[in-house]
């Protein structure tokens, strides 16, 4: 291949990018050195990377981010091609399988179903004479924990074990409040953390009753107060006030005129 061929102009997309992999492999030291496990901390980081950029709506930083992640991709489809292992043919093959199953609807194979029932469903499958794998089962051990409340309340209400409504996740919210009070009240309490692991799980629980997300609905609280702290810095600064000399009531009134100019 020469480096012409590395940078063809039409073709599959993601055939590019395996032969750009193939190329990178065949005259770089660098990435010849790569393994699937040296490459694993640059995966995640460029799917932070990818979900950073969408939160920020920033689409020129977003179809940038997204073909590190495409480079990351084709890295392992092509390092496992070099193990004999899968190739790409055959992960887009158990795609499309896996998608027929979960749309049933779509391809005349039956009824519209859940799509965590259907999930379950294949989870359960089990060889003869093994036990079925739990329904917790095969969820990813590098979720951060926030992520991982969210999807083991939602592999548990595939099967019923979930609040009729919003309501009554809400009212379990209350209810860990009120114990995270008492806990407070009874210093010294080894049991406060406990209480407030509780308390933060059955928020994740009322935000997905509610039809969010967890995680995307703290990282705009987080953007939020950002957004809102360093206006307040900025506002400071034109006064000429340093925030560390200044007391709590100034700081907050700085606040409250940040968040009065949000809505002019």
């Amino acid at each position: 291949m020469t480096p012409q061929q590395a940078e063809p102009d039409h073709g599959p997309t993601l055939d590019r990018a395996l032969d750009l992999v193939r190329f990178l492999r065949a005259r770089c030291s660098w990435d010849a050195a790569q393994t699937p496990d040296t490459l694993v901390p640059y995966l995640l980081e460029e799917a932070h990377e990818v979900a950073e950029a969408i939160t920020r709506k920033d689409d020129a930083d977003l179809a940038d981010e997204m073909g590190d992640l495409l480079l990351n991709l084709a890295f392992q489809v092509v390092l496992a091609e070099e193990r004999g292992t899968f190739t790409a043919e055959s992960v887009v093959r158990g795609l499309e399988a896996k998608m027929r199953r979960r749309h049933p609807h779509l391809y005349g194979a039956g009824p519209a179903e859940p799509w965590e029932a259907l999930k379950a469903r294949e989870r359960a499958t089990a060889a003869p004479g093994e036990d079925a794998p739990s329904i917790l089962h095969g969820l990813a051990r590098g979720l951060d924990p926030l992520s991982r409340a969210q999807r083991i309340q939602e592999r548990v209400s595939a099967v019923g074990f979930d609040w009729a409504d919003a309501r009554g996740a809400f009212q379990k919210v209350a209810e860990e409040l009120e114990e995270v009070r008492e806990a407070l009240e009874a210093e010294p309490s080894p049991a406060l953390e406990e209480e407030l692991g509780d308390l933060l799980f059955a928020v994740v629980n009322l935000t997905r009753l509610s039809g969010g997300h967890a995680m995307r609905a703290l990282q705009r609280a987080n953007t939020k107060f950002s957004g809102r702290f360093e206006a307040l810095e900025a506002l400071a600064r034109e006064r000429g006030l340093s925030l560390e000399q200044e007391t709590l009531e100034v700081l907050d009134g700085l606040w409250d005129e940040v968040k009065r100019r949000e809505r002019i």
